[in-house]
């Protein structure tokens, strides 16, 4: 039944977190947002490799094999469910340790996955959604630019935001004014036939579906995609904007303040692309 989930913690069916835990203290710890079909991942190379480069960033002991174990056995349960499509939450926490930030010298990372029945596909593209602009900005860190960490509070602030602002989303901008993403997303422009998204050096997720987007979909749709330095001036003057994520794929921005876009012609390419994947 859609609504339905299920929660494991270090393998075993559980809703009580060990304590203590760095993750919930210091947030010392990655995460990773599957979307399954049938209890079969899509992507999950792509996830796996985002998260290993967590891993290294941030020194965590290997925790490559136990993370496969851990995802094939909460698919498994999955399938036996049968649920249809899901999403899945996989947590990698640094584990227990003592006080104080410094890590334990031999820390057992824990695992904990989260799935949630989602019911009908995904299959549909969502109507074009309403932007607003983040107050809040992402922070700049080189050292954690790219990685899907646990530290979450700006978005956490720009989606209450947002919401309270009856939107459907909003932009957020890097500390020196520059366009980087949506607050749970990757964001892309159509600019003189070109797409273009934000570079995340200093900041900024790198989203599964954005690498799919630059690697495969885009050029076997005959665009030529590219980073670049983003400013509102190139957003309000784009084309067509839209953004993606692992759960919605893609999905058209309709107006953003002032700015509408009535025409999404490179979102829907792109998107047949991701249906011919879900198909």
């Amino acid at each position: 039944m859609s609504g339905d989930s299920a929660i494991w913690i270090d393998g075993a069916p559980s809703r009580a977190l060990p304590l203590p835990d760095r993750g919930l203290d210091f947030g010392d710890g990655l995460f990773e947002t599957l979307l399954l079909r049938g209890g079969e991942p899509l992507y999950p190379k792509l996830h796996l490799a985002r998260l290993q480069r967590g891993i290294r960033a941030l020194a965590f002991p290997d925790s490559h094999e136990m993370v496969c174990k851990r995802l094939d056995a909460a698919c498994a349960e999955i399938r036996a469910r049968g649920w249809r499509w899901s999403a899945l939450r996989l947590t990698l926490t640094r584990g227990a340790g003592p006080r104080g930030y410094a890590p334990p010298t031999a820390a057992v990372p824990r695992i904990i996955v989260a799935a949630t029945d989602l019911g009908e596909a995904p299959a549909h593209l969502a109507s074009p959604a309403a932007v607003g602009m983040a107050s809040v900005r992402w922070p700049t860190q080189p050292a954690l630019a790219g990685l899907k960490h646990l530290n979450r509070l700006e978005q956490v602030l720009a989606a209450r935001e947002y919401r309270q602002a009856g939107l459907d989303e909003a932009v957020m901008l890097d500390q020196r004014g520059g366009v980087v993403s949506v607050v749970a997303g990757n964001l892309f422009l159509v600019l003189n036939g070109q797409l273009l998204t934000a570079p995340l050096d200093s900041c900024g997720i790198a989203g599964t579906r954005r690498e799919l987007i630059m690697r495969r979909w885009a050029p076997a749709t005959g665009l030529t995609v590219r980073e670049a330095n983003l400013t509102m001036t190139l957003l309000e003057s784009a084309e067509e904007v839209f953004f993606s994520n692992s759960l919605l794929g893609l999905r058209p921005v309709g107006r953003c303040g002032k700015r509408a876009w009535r025409s999404h012609v490179t979102c829907e390419k792109l998107f047949r692309r991701y249906q011919d994947d879900l198909a």
